[in-house]
């Protein structure tokens, strides 16, 4: 089972979780206060240096029949893409910066450079995705209808093509975006009349969708090849390429974020008159960070701090590294885990979830109790009060209940 009482698992008292809540508000009111001029020359700035690569990028193909332009190319398209899509595309539509009154820079006007419509997407990700973190049946991107990341799902032969599935979805990611909203999965099971409202809204649904897809594909695929003039072939197979990078990318950092050890999944009854502070806690315990310097931090579009992404989505991404501070902070003192990792480790595990899991549960090794990818508080035997460290005088909480875990494991092992 998945979480199914987060405050027993986290092992803090409701007034722990309320008093949690009680500081993240805080320093929401603290940042919404202090936006300001350098917040919005930042993005400005940001959306300036998108653009000055893209123009770069396709100006030099027009020599990419040389394979060193085909490979600068590439590299500034690529660029170009992943900065529009995670730092900008992102990030204006989850209304980080409509604080500013720019009616360019707006959740409501922006259109990213993706074949997923973001009327659609804002729908999926910012409602359904943020406000339903890692709850099963809730929350659609556990898996994307397609991958078994926990052993709550439960296993079918379908899942045996877990690999290929995410091999496929990496390389396509912008694509299962573009249709993950029309849910074709669920549609197919409704069989609705086609005369029926449900069947009409899916129909303008995937008119969008479509209309989109085609949009970005003559862009990328025919109007720009074309003014290349002779380097038609050549400049077509760098856009390819460039969107591959791309979408490869941002799977990574999404998946990094969400499908690693220690990002929690939780049931539907535990969101049942759940309140702010425990909303707060979930996403906690459901995210995870990717640890790295400045660059990662920008070319991830800020969702290397996926904790504070989704505490706070729609604080402006430049100040996720300044609030991640205070996170560790308050992550300390109620003795709560902070989950974190390089790049390499959180793909590592989240790739690693992705395999195991194409098999059925008996060739598992761990219960869905105790399992790396999804526990819950029957780990603890029922042993979840919280309480005093004699010598510190510190509240012992779920970081150290879980070290203490793994230790008795290794002892037990040996």
């Amino acid at each position: 089972m998945a979480i199914s009482d987060v405050k027993e698992y986290a092992h803090l008292t409701a007034a722990d979780v309320e008093a949690l809540g009680s500081e993240f508000d805080a320093i929401r009111r603290e940042i919404e206060s202090s936006r300001g001029a350098a917040d919005a020359r930042y993005i400005r700035n940001v959306i300036r240096l998108q653009r000055a690569l893209e123009i770069s990028g396709r100006t030099v193909l027009f020599a990419s029949f040389l394979p060193p332009a085909w490979l600068a190319g590439v590299a500034l398209l690529g660029s170009a893409k992943i900065i529009e899509n995670m730092e900008i595309g992102h990030n204006v539509m989850h209304g980080q910066w409509d604080w500013m009154n720019d009616p360019e820079v707006h959740s409501t006007s922006w259109e990213w450079d993706n074949a997923g419509p973001s009327a659609h997407w804002k729908i999926t990700h910012n409602f359904l995705h943020h406000k339903y973190t890692n709850v099963l049946g809730m929350d659609d991107d556990i898996g994307y209808g397609l991958l078994r990341v926990t052993r709550d799902q439960r296993w079918m032969p379908f899942y045996l093509g877990n690999p290929i599935y995410n091999f496929l979805l990496q390389a396509l990611f912008e694509y299962g975006v573009a249709i993950q909203h029309l849910e074709l999965g669920k549609v197919a099971k409704k069989k609705w009349a086609k005369d029926s409202p449900e069947w009409k809204q899916f129909e303008a649904d995937r008119s969008l969708v479509l209309k989109k897809i085609g949009k970005q594909a003559a862009k990328d695929y025919l109007v720009f090849p074309l003014l290349t003039g002779p380097s038609f072939v050549t400049t077509l197979t760098a856009n390819i390429a460039a969107n591959v990078v791309r979408n490869v990318w941002t799977n990574a950092i999404i998946f990094c974020g969400h499908f690693p050890d220690g990002a929690e999944k939780f049931t539907k009854a535990d969101i049942e008159n759940e309140t702010k502070g425990e909303w707060y806690l979930r996403q906690m315990l459901g995210s995870a960070n990717i640890s790295g310097g400045p660059l990662l931090h920008f070319m991830s579009g800020n969702l290397s701090h996926q904790i504070e992404h989704h505490l706070f989505p729609d604080l402006p991404s430049n100040r996720y590294a300044a609030i991640a501070v205070r996170v560790r902070e308050l992550a300390e003192k109620y003795d709560l885990p902070y989950t974190t990792g390089s790049l390499p480790v959180q793909y590592f595990k989240s790739w690693r979830t992705i395999l195991k899991l194409s098999l059925p549960n008996k060739y598992l090794r761990h219960t869905t109790d105790d399992a790396p990818e999804t526990k819950s508080e029957r780990l603890f035997a029922g042993n979840t009060t919280p309480s005093i460290d004699p010598v510190t005088g510190r509240r012992q909480g779920l970081r150290t209940a879980l070290a203490a875990g793994r230790k008795l494991a290794r002892r037990t092992v040996s």
